[in-house]
C-alpha cells in the first residue's frame, strides 16, 4: 500500500531545509573532552547528513540553508558539491554569523556527549526571501528539520516552505530533531513543532521529541496514542525512535 505518493516527474527526490554545520570528533578516543588533543572535521547537522546519505544512495537532493561567509562555509558547500547535493539555494550570511560547531566527547565505547557552539548560528539566519516556490515545486518531497524552528528568521522561512509545499501538493516530512540550544522555553518548542507536525505527511522523532511537541496538546501520551493523534491530523506515517532499543513506524491504517 502506498501511504505517500511521490511525483516521479520531479527533478529532486528530496529538498531539505535546516542545519548545515561542522562536527569536530576526537581522534584520541576514550578520554574526556578536556583531555582530547586531536580532532577530525566532518560535515555536521542532521538534515545535511540526510542529504549526503541519500545522495550516496543515488538520490538527487536540494537544500535550503544559510552558511557562514568564511572558510568553514566554503568547506560545507564544497562537501555538498562533491557528494552531488545541489547548492544553488545555499546562501552565504552577510552579518558575520558563524557556522555551528559540535565537539564530540567519547569517554568509552558506551558513554559519549556533545558540546555545541551555536551563538549567532548561520543556519538560523535563513530568511523567508531565501525560500523559492519554483524550487519547492521541483521536489518529490520536502524535509523540515525542527532545529530550523528554534529562532527567527529561520522559523518563518521554514513555515513558509511548509505552506508552499502544501500549496503545490509536495509531501512534507518533519524531522523533529530537537537540540536544546537556541530555544527560549518549553512552550515555544511545543507551539512551533506542533504547527509543522500538523501539516506533515511523515513525522519522525524520539519519544522525548514527541513529548516536547505534545506538551501543550496532551502530555504523557503513549506511542500508540501519539501515532493515533497525528494520524488524525494529517500524517500518513509516524515514526517513533527509542535509541538502541529500535524504532516503530505507525501507518495510518
Amino acid at each position: 500500500m502506498n501511504y505517500v505518493t511521490f511525483d516521479q516527474s520531479k527533478k529532486y527526490d528530496l529538498i531539505l531545509l535546516g542545519r548545515v554545520a561542522v562536527d569536530l570528533n576526537p581522534v584520541d578516543y576514550n578520554c574526556p573532552l578536556d583531555e582530547s588533543t586531536t580532532f577530525k572535521r566532518y560535515l555536521g547537522g542532521s538534515p545535511a547528513n540526510i542529504a549526503v546519505g541519500l545522495a550516496r544512495l543515488g538520490k538527487k537532493c536540494g537544500f535550503f540553508a544559510r552558511v557562514s561567509d568564511d572558510q568553514l562555509g566554503t568547506f560545507v558547500t564544497k562537501y555538498f558539491e562533491k557528494e552531488g547535493v545541489d547548492t544553488s539555494h545555499i546562501v552565504r550570511c552577510t552579518g558575520g554569523e558563524k557556522i555551528g560547531l559540535t565537539f564530540t566527547e567519547i569517554k568509552s565505547p558506551t558513554e559519549s556527549s556533545i558540546l555545541m557552539y551555536r551563538n549567532m548560528a548561520a543556519d538560523l539566519k535563513l530568511d523567508v526571501e531565501d525560500i523559492d516556490e519554483e524550487y519547492i515545486k521541483q521536489g518529490k518531497a520536502i524535509l523540515i528539520s525542527g532545529t530550523a524552528l528554534a529562532e527567527s528568521p529561520s522559523r518563518e522561512a521554514a513555515l513558509k516552505a511548509v505552506m508552499l509545499a502544501k500549496k503545490n501538493s509536495v509531501p512534507v516530512i518533519f524531522d523533529i530533531d530537537y537540540r536544546s540550544y537556541n530555544w527560549k522555553n518549553a512552550d515555544e518548542i511545543s507551539i512551533y513543532y506542533s504547527a509543522v507536525a500538523r501539516e506533515a505527511d511523515i513525522i519522525l522523532g524520539s519519544r522525548e521529541e514527541y513529548d516536547r511537541t505534545e506538551r501543550l496538546i496532551r502530555p504523557g501520551m503513549s506511542d500508540a496514542e501519539t501515532a493515533a493523534y497525528w494520524h488524525a491530523q494529517n500524517a500518513k506515517i509516524v515514526i517513533i525512535k527509542h535509541g538502541k532499543e529500535g524504532s516503530t513506524a505507525y501507518t495510518n491504517d
